[in-house]
């Protein structure tokens, strides 16, 4: 027989983070049905009574027209940019348009561009001119259709940018937007007419229109309404903003998604609450802390954070109350780290 048969099997190093010594003490019997019971009744209770006092507010939706409604200016200004094509969803970028260099990326990372255009809006036909289309018996506005489209993109520019600048000094009197003189050809008209359906409730319908039986996209009008500054200054008001915490807050003075401050907190901080990239870093920031969080128990030092604060004996307090004195002197006769892995008593459950 060979001698490296006979060879002294090698023992591995015991670590208290990975490695748990033979219980001799006593043990505690542990009714798990019952406290299985305990706990969903505790919690049921809590979680109907939370709700009765503390549920979310019953807020109406914000429509476009609610918002052409009681801001039918801001709309009218907005809707200008979605023809022209210089809103905030007309230059978003992917997912919705093709806008270069707009996409927010870290390095040679940037998924928006990798995943492309896969839901495309053309705020100057979706907004505009197909809704407008879609009313009945219009000739007027059909001819103002027909004229804006057949003109020049630079007439097409001109008259836009006379009415932007016009439209910042209207004023909205006896149900109509009221705008200066001035040379816009058949946009006056395109922008009134959408602000008349808007007002009435039709703009809404056109732009959540789908192919399937139930409409549920909302897409569309969110993004126009977010184009213009009333949804932003509802938002200022409620304390929903991003400078404010908006992500963990409710509506009114109630709680809000409290579990969400880790990943709003990135946005208050420099130069998280300035870059163009936000989004994706905080992204970013909050993957590497997941992946650390599920690696922990394999990670030297962080694993240990527990058995160093101690903070089992708090869990455990009774068992280390009753062992008293007798425990302080077996803990101070054995070395730091078999003491404490073997401190924690184990449970006997019992059913």
């Amino acid at each position: 027989m060979s001698a490296a048969s006979h060879a002294t099997p090698k023992v591995r190093a015991f670590k208290p983070d990975r490695d748990v010594e033979e219980w001799h003490g006593k043990y505690v019997p542990y009714d798990l049905i019952k406290e299985v019971i305990v706990a969903i009744v505790v919690v049921s209770v809590l979680v109907v009574g939370l709700a009765v006092i503390f549920s979310s507010p019953d807020d109406k939706p914000v429509t476009v027209q609610s918002w052409s409604t009681t801001n039918p200016v801001d709309f009218a200004q907005t809707a200008i940019t979605e023809l022209d094509g210089t809103s905030g969803t007309a230059t978003y970028g992917p997912p919705y348009n093709n806008t270069p260099d707009v996409s927010q990326s870290i390095g040679p990372i940037n998924p928006d561009k990798w995943a492309g255009v896969h839901h495309p809006i053309n705020t100057s036909l979706d907004y505009v001119l197909n809704p407008l289309r879609s009313l009945p018996h219009s000739p007027q506005v059909e001819a103002a259709i027909t004229e804006y489209q057949s003109a020049t993109p630079a007439q097409q520019a001109a008259w836009t940018a006379a009415y932007e600048k016009s439209v910042a000094k209207a004023t909205f009197v006896n149900g109509s937007v009221q705008v200066p003189t001035g040379d816009y050809g058949p946009v006056g008209v395109i922008i009134g007419s959408l602000t008349s359906m808007a007002r009435s409730g039709a703009l809404d319908g056109a732009l959540v229109s789908s192919h399937q039986f139930y409409g549920t996209d909302y897409t569309k009008p969110l993004l126009f309404i977010a184009d213009g500054t009333y949804l932003s200054d509802l938002a200022q008001g409620q304390h929903l903003s991003g400078d404010q915490w908006g992500m963990m807050n409710e509506t009114g003075s109630y709680p809000g998604q409290a579990w969400l401050w880790l990943y709003t907190l990135w946005y208050q901080v420099a130069p998280l609450n300035t870059s163009a990239n936000a989004d994706l870093q905080v992204w970013a920031i909050m993957m590497v802390l997941t992946v650390l969080l599920a690696l922990l128990p394999f990670i030297p030092g962080l694993r240990s954070i527990p058995r160093w604060t101690r903070v089992y004996r708090l869990i455990w307090r009774q068992h280390y109350r009753d062992l008293g004195s007798d425990n302080e002197g077996r803990t101070s006769t054995t070395s730091p780290a078999t003491s404490s892995a073997s401190e924690s008593p184990p449970v006997h459950s019992t059913v």
